[in-house]
């Protein structure tokens, strides 16, 4: 029996008069109620506040509000452009993002992989358990554990001093930023990532798998011709998704980490935002073209990425 649609579609509502078009979304009351409070949380906090981007095009005054404040058009955006820590910002944040895209995104499918080929359950889990649980911790704790472990007189450099080695200076050092931020990224959300590829290879028909070890087939063999095709799809949404946020990640990592001894490699757009409106002469219609700018470029990205997923047999997220 063909499983009920969540609400009557485009050929649905053509067929059926108006009110049989109520009587639809009547049956499946239940399921139109269980999105209710997602639509109230969406419409809350992702539609209303993009009234907020107005000011982007205004020169906000506080005494007049958002609403108040005169019209300027583009003006904002003619100051950010000019801002050569601006383009600066944007340049880092492309170079940083896209060196742990490269390097992170198959962290997650490798342990993946490798938790799946484990056969002892408990074993598995209990892996499962310590890769993922730094997920839970926020990155002001991380950074309190790297400090203590990587500063002058942290665990390795002490470590180093009782061998009688040179000290490193591992947190002031422009050259070890980014590797810092890659190692510290993947311990934190690896396990993470693994668990939505792991759900992905549970949901493959077992019958593949016994089929192909009456052929002779290896378990290497049965990874590149069974696990990896079958998981394409979650693979390419996945990659989708993270190269449409190229231009807003790592913004809690970064600020944590950072230092004033590395703040020359550690401008990211999201960083410039917070100190344009935080640290210096209030701009929020200054601040806000910036964002409304970043926003546009995700959604590029996002939509871009979409193309190649789908020109490589992909399926994209949209149709």
């Amino acid at each position: 029996m063909k499983p009920a649609a969540l609400g009557p579609d485009k050929k649905l509502s053509g067929r059926l008069g108006t009110g049989a078009w109520y009587k639809e979304i009547w049956k499946h009351r239940m399921t139109y109620t269980l999105l209710i409070p997602g639509l109230i949380w969406l419409i809350l906090f992702a539609y209303l506040p993009m009234g907020g981007l107005s000011l982007a095009f205004k020169d906000y005054k506080a005494s007049e509000g958002i609403l108040g404040s005169p019209w300027v058009g583009f003006e904002n955006f003619k100051y950010v452009f000019r801002d050569p820590n601006f383009i600066d910002a944007v340049w880092r944040t492309l170079y940083i993002n896209i060196i742990k895209l490269v390097i992170m995104f198959p962290v997650p499918i490798l342990l993946a992989l490798a938790l799946n080929e484990l056969r002892m359950r408990k074993t598995k889990k209990w892996f499962q358990t310590i890769f993922t649980f730094p997920q839970f911790l926020s990155w002001i704790i991380v950074s309190g554990i790297v400090i203590n472990v990587l500063s002058y007189d942290g665990l390795v450099n002490s470590a180093l001093q009782l061998l009688g080695l040179p000290t490193i200076n591992f947190l002031g050092s422009e050259e070890m930023f980014l590797p810092m931020l890659i190692i510290t990224d993947i311990w934190k959300s690896a396990g993470w990532g693994a668990i939505i590829f792991l759900a992905a290879i549970s949901g493959i028909d077992q019958d593949q798998y016994e089929s192909s070890q009456i052929d002779g087939a290896s378990r290497m063999q049965q990874i590149f011709k069974i696990t990896l095709p079958n998981i394409l799809p979650t693979v390419s949404v996945m990659f989708i998704l993270n190269v449409g946020g190229i231009m807003s990640a790592g913004f809690d990592q970064i600020f944590n980490l950072a230092n004033a001894a590395t703040q020359n490699v550690s401008q990211v757009l999201d960083v410039y935002i917070y100190r344009v409106t935080f640290q210096s002469s209030t701009d929020f219609s200054f601040s806000t073209a910036v964002s409304l700018f970043r926003s546009l470029v995700n959604m590029f990205l996002l939509l871009g990425a979409n193309k190649v997923a789908k020109l490589m047999g992909g399926d994209g997220l949209f149709r």
